[in-house]
């Protein structure tokens, strides 16, 4: 069975928001192209997850007009937690809106680039040509791509120039409090040569359920001797379709970190894909997974060896309540001629009912000898013993999966590299488990 993607939006539709949205010409000419190969492409095959019945294309409203800020003191509540007052570089979209911007005098003077996704089109379009949608994520990849390609409605860009060491993260705020908003943001974060950024972006809903689609891609570049590290704390609502595609091409010599806290209470397809190209480059991905009600997840960590010497980390957990399930592909991928690479992961999923799903699917796919490789998975409920024990000590039964829930989690949170996202996700898992 196929799954209907007959657009509601025209041609004339999507060049009329590019025009309202001031894009460079382009960028109208590549979403006309890209909307022209949605009906000829075919939807992703995630791995032991059904999605023809998915919806992916139905929405209220492509793009919904929102309130800027002139301040982040004016931000909602469960914003200002995140952000705070005092965030020097700070990028804020609202629903599609781009809401607030701020980067430093010092940045700004370094050659840093902190714009939204419109912007970088007129004012930076040398470096969206060389790096949007080309070698990352490309447009003919499937249906799901192609549609983002065309109906994009937010995102950023971030640059760093050849030599520029940002001390502290830059951080970026997708705002969702309009149930009625669909989400096909990008982001596009490049790390020239010899450079090195940190990257912080949280999805946050404040409405408990949504009509839209999410689909959101991110692509990472590193170039010579740089370094990205790129964190994430997605909490967006129930109701949505979500993809999520981030995706990073390394350099030589050079680093991409993930920390993703992948906390959606929507259906959900999430790929995390980096190609060492580079010879002497490397990836470690880290993610924590929490999943319920009746939630489907299909989630694909991968990275892929090309160059000599590349070394490859993906260490996940999740933990599925109620009747929620998910699957765990790790995907380790030698390619030939990648020689003295190393490739190694490890997944775990922890149970908490008797509905509740999980499966972990780690995989090696090595065309090359001179390598090492190895993997680690489990799937499990939780221990009645773990429960007993604290239950005989005065605690109740849902103060003691809690404190198992975190206690589980806890090996993947405690190494992410970016405190923020650390005491973020730290709060969400917590709301999430009561």
């Amino acid at each position: 069975m196929t799954v209907e993607t007959k657009m509601a939006l025209t041609e004339q539709d999507v060049r009329s928001f590019s025009a309202n949205m001031n894009e460079a010409d382009w960028m109208a000419e590549f979403r006309t192209d890209a909307l022209a190969k949605v009906e000829q492409l075919p939807m992703p095959t995630p791995d032991k997850t059904k999605i023809d019945k998915w919806n992916f294309v139905d929405f209220p409203a492509h793009a919904v007009e929102s309130t800027t800020f002139a301040t982040l003191a004016e931000l909602p509540a469960e914003a200002k937690e995140i952000v705070g007052d005092d965030q020097k570089n700070i990028y804020v979209q609202h629903n599609n809106t781009p809401a607030f911007i701020s980067l430093s005098d010092e940045l700004k003077a370094q050659g840093v680039i902190l714009t939204d996704i419109f912007t970088a089109t007129r004012e930076h379009a040398d470096l969206m040509k060389k790096y949007f949608m080309t070698d990352g994520v490309k447009v003919d990849e499937h249906k799901l791509t192609a549609l983002h390609a065309a109906l994009l409605n937010g995102g950023v860009f971030v640059y760093v120039p050849k030599n520029v060491v940002v001390e502290e993260p830059l951080q970026v705020l997708f705002l969702h409090d309009d149930a009625q908003a669909s989400l096909f943001n990008h982001v596009i974060v490049v790390a020239d040569a010899n450079s090195s950024v940190t990257y912080v972006e949280n999805y946050l809903s404040t409405v408990d359920e949504a009509a839209g689609q999410a689909n959101i891609i991110a692509e990472v570049f590193t170039e010579d001797n740089a370094k990205v590290i790129y964190g994430a704390v997605d909490v967006l609502a129930k109701g949505f379709t979500t993809y999520v595609n981030r995706r990073g091409i390394t350099g030589p010599n050079s680093r991409i970190e993930w920390a993703l806290g992948l906390m959606n209470d929507s259906d959900t397809i999430s790929e995390n894909i980096t190609h060492l190209v580079g010879n002497g480059s490397s990836s470690d991905m880290k993610s924590v997974v929490v999943g319920r009600g009746s939630q489907k997840q299909n989630f694909t960590s991968e990275i892929v060896h090309w160059g000599l010497d590349t070394d490859g980390f993906i260490l996940k957990h999740g933990v599925m309540k109620e009747a929620a399930s998910s699957i765990f592909n790790g995907i380790g991928r030698i390619a030939k001629g990648a020689t003295r690479s190393n490739a190694v992961q490890e997944s775990r999923i922890l149970m908490l009912s008797e509905k509740a799903r999980g499966d972990a699917n780690p995989i090696l796919l090595i065309d090359e000898d001179d390598v090492t490789a190895g993997h680690a998975a489990s799937v499990g409920r939780v221990d009645p013993l773990q429960l007993f024990y604290l239950m005989s000590r005065g605690i109740s039964q849902q103060e003691a999966e809690r404190l198992v829930i975190h206690g589980f989690l806890a090996p993947v949170v405690s190494k992410l590299p970016i405190e923020g996202v650390k005491k973020q996700l730290t709060e969400v898992i917590e709301r999430k488990v009561r």
